[in-house]
């Protein structure tokens, strides 16, 4: 008997993660979407792809896909909803705009994005619609702002060492990211050089997560203090030798200043803040010290604090005092993205910005929906939404008032999405959206250096359309005339690689990935910093790290000079005993995957982790129904009893829907919406909360 044997498509992961995996994808007979792989011949996936996305079958497949468009017709939020044709749901919401824009001005038109796909046509195109129509700009500030900022306040470059080199490290530090749970490939070549070489693997976190379990040396540290450590480890290696003066002469702004300023904060110091012992910093800063061959990889999450740019800076400032750039295998890595160099021009209609035209902070949506004077920059109230990529009602901070805001009756949403998100429950509107396996895209890698094609494979269940149909079909009603609306994804996709030196499509389709790794001497700063002097600030000049034109939020000119413990988190009290922080679940990815069988399976409940010695004066067992709340608003889990986290931090994983939870109320709620300086950015890590068994 003969058994069909799946063909083998290759494709990339279109997910919010750096890692941004070249894939094998089988397709069956039937054209359905068998297990997903690893492509082994992309030396940074090498083979190893997470396990959520390894069965992606059961997203592409999901009884609960939305197929048709739907209209609301009970209140909003009752998920009461009938089939219509696109043609009227596309005509409703061209109609919406042009009312709202006749009525209020096109600013008062909010199309708003952001990275359910990190595909750059799929995700993006929706600017372009927003330039050519002059409706409200959007500045993006609920991920990225921090931590880039205080990476390129030291190096002048979104770039570092080759990320592979991790497997030629003779020490990994992985600093702010559970790599197990959200980057596997860090893992894989860190164990790599831990078999290989006998490298130490040490990881920096707020809680004992599965990485920091798997390392040889694990810091557990109170959330927002990660700048106390590493200002000691400089301590460390200004007083023990192990500081590269030479290279700092050459290559750093203040050694001086900085060796002289870290001359207090000494391991006792930094114990008195991080919770950790003197002696776990003193082997910390040995280890790196002593070592040539430290790779620093530094993740997101400890930047998601008030002072998370500065914690971002002091930490790489260590690669620059201990000289580590000039080794293979050594110095500090965030993220690839200047390598690049994309021409976005035609995908987004830069050609047609209008700087004029008023630009909403992204994390101040629960402000200016709720008509906040400040956060609508004094221009009109915003009248109509469209949303694709993401699920504010879920995602974003404050979002007492998030709720409140679109359950306006004046307020015109239209959401196009793959399920029936919280968001979605919220419109007036649903479009059913493809997956990235049912529409063509090209992706880079943020933590790796790959350019990724990934072609559709297999068709779409029902009505579903992808963005960029959806976003064309739009310009033609509203008389929008740009070219970008008459080209296919496919061209959209060639003319970004020829307009921005990397070939035509047709090329990289044949080779499905191009490596842009620079060369050593590039990747390192052999030749010198980004900056123009060449040399690594440790004195940054925070208002103007991307120039003199970029928006400025929250206290940036407080900030401190030189790499410090910058005492601005919000602080636990007597009210709020407890720091919570909120990292990624396993097997969700934001909003992600909390549909799918087996990923509602292996995380079962929205839970939270409580030391066994906070549970024991408050009466509390595993299994218990808690609260926990602040001056923002209460929500409810099943408590965790759990050793793995400093007493007074309380750990709640992932991003659950809000019908998960007791009450209906979601995480996110305990989270302030005031922005990290000096770029802005939600410090989702960063709340102070009471806890009571309930």
């Amino acid at each position: 008997m003969n058994v069909a044997v799946p063909r083998i498509g290759k494709s990339a992961c279109p997910h919010d993660c750096p890692s941004t995996c070249a894939l094998d994808v089988e397709i069956k007979a039937d054209g359905s979407i068998g297990r997903l792989h690893g492509t082994a011949d992309n030396r940074y996936t090498a083979g190893v792809i997470c396990a959520k996305v390894a069965r992606y079958a059961e997203r592409v497949s999901h009884k609960d896909r939305l197929t048709k468009p739907l209209l609301r017709t009970g209140p909003k939020g009752s998920g009461q909803f009938r089939e219509i044709s696109w043609t009227e749901a596309l005509d409703r919401i061209a109609g919406a705009f042009t009312e709202a824009t006749a009525a209020y001005g096109s600013e008062s038109v909010y199309p708003c994005f952001y990275a359910g796909t990190m595909g750059q046509v799929q995700r993006d195109g929706i600017n372009r619609l927003r330039h050519e129509m002059k409706y409200s700009r959007e500045f993006g500030t609920i991920c990225v702002n921090p931590a880039w900022t205080g990476w390129l306040a030291g190096t002048g470059k979104l770039s570092g060492p080759d990320p592979r080199e991790i497997a030629l490290s003779d020490c990994v530090v992985i600093w702010g990211t559970n790599a197990v749970v959200t980057q596997v490939n860090v893992m894989t070549h860190a164990i790599k050089a831990r078999k290989t070489r006998g490298a130490k693997i040490v990881a920096v976190d707020v809680y004992q997560t599965e990485t920091v379990r798997q390392a040889d040396l694990g810091l557990v540290i109170r959330p927002g203090t990660d700048a106390a450590l590493a200002c000691a480890v400089m301590h460390v290696a200004f007083r023990d030798g192990y500081a590269d003066r030479a290279f700092m002469a050459r290559f750093a702004d203040a050694p001086e200043e900085l060796e002289a300023h870290v001359k207090s904060r000494d391991p006792a110091w930094a114990a008195a803040i991080t919770g950790l012992s003197v002696d776990q910093i003193e082997a910390f800063a040995r280890l790196v010290g002593a070592t040539p061959r430290t790779y620093f990889r530094l993740g997101y999450g400890f930047t998601r604090s008030r002072n998370g740019a500065a914690s971002m800076h002091a930490a790489t400032s260590i690669a620059t005092v201990l000289g580590l750039w000039q080794r293979e295998g050594a110095g500090a890595f965030h993220n690839n993205g200047a390598i690049y160099h994309f021409n976005k021009t035609m995908i987004e209609g830069l050609d047609m910005v209008d700087p004029g035209t008023r630009e909403l902070v992204q994390t101040d949506m629960a402000a200016f929906l709720t008509g906040d004077p400040a956060a609508l920059a004094g221009g009109p109230p915003v009248k109509a939404m469209l949303i694709q990529n993401t699920n504010p009602v879920a995602v974003q901070p404050d979002q007492t008032r998030i709720r409140q805001g679109f359950a306006r009756e004046d307020l015109f949403v239209a959401v196009h999405e793959q399920f029936m998100t919280d968001t979605a429950r919220m419109a007036d509107l649903v479009l059913p959206a493809t997956m990235f396996l049912e529409h063509d895209d090209i992706y880079k890698g943020g933590g790796q250096q790959s350019i990724l094609f990934g072609p559709k494979l297999v068709e779409a269940p029902g009505e579903a359309r992808e963005n960029h149909w959806v976003i064309s079909e739009l310009a033609r009603r509203l008389g929008a005339r740009h070219p970008g609306f008459d080209m296919t994804p496919r061209e959209h996709i060639d003319w970004l690689l020829r307009n921005s030196g990397w070939g035509t499509l047709a090329e990289l389709e044949e080779k499905h990935f191009l490596d842009c790794q620079p060369d050593f001497d590039e990747a390192h700063f052999v030749n010198g910093f980004g900056w123009p002097d060449g040399k690594f600030r440790f004195k940054p000049d925070w208002g103007s790290v991307y120039g003199d034109g970029q928006k400025r939020l929250g206290p940036w000119d407080a900030m401190p000079r030189l790499p410090d413990f910058w005492p601005v988190i919000e602080e636990a009290d007597e009210a709020h005993p407890f720091r919570l922080v909120t990292p990624p679940a396993r097997n969700f990815l934001n909003t992600t995957f909390v549909e799918t069988p087996t990923s509602l399976q292996k995380e079962s409940r929205p839970t939270l982790k409580v030391h066994p010695d906070a549970a024991g004066r408050l009466g509390i067992a595993t299994g218990d129904l808690v609260e926990i709340g602040n001056m923002r608003g209460t929500v409810r889990l099943t408590a965790q009893i759990f050793d793995g986290v400093q007493p007074g931090v309380v750990i709640a994983e992932g991003i659950w829907s809000l019908a998960a939870h007791e009450g209906g109320v979601g995480i996110n709620t305990l989270v302030g919406a005031d922005q990290v300086a000096p770029y802005g950015g939600a410090a989702f890590h960063d709340s102070k909360v009471w806890l009571r068994k309930a």
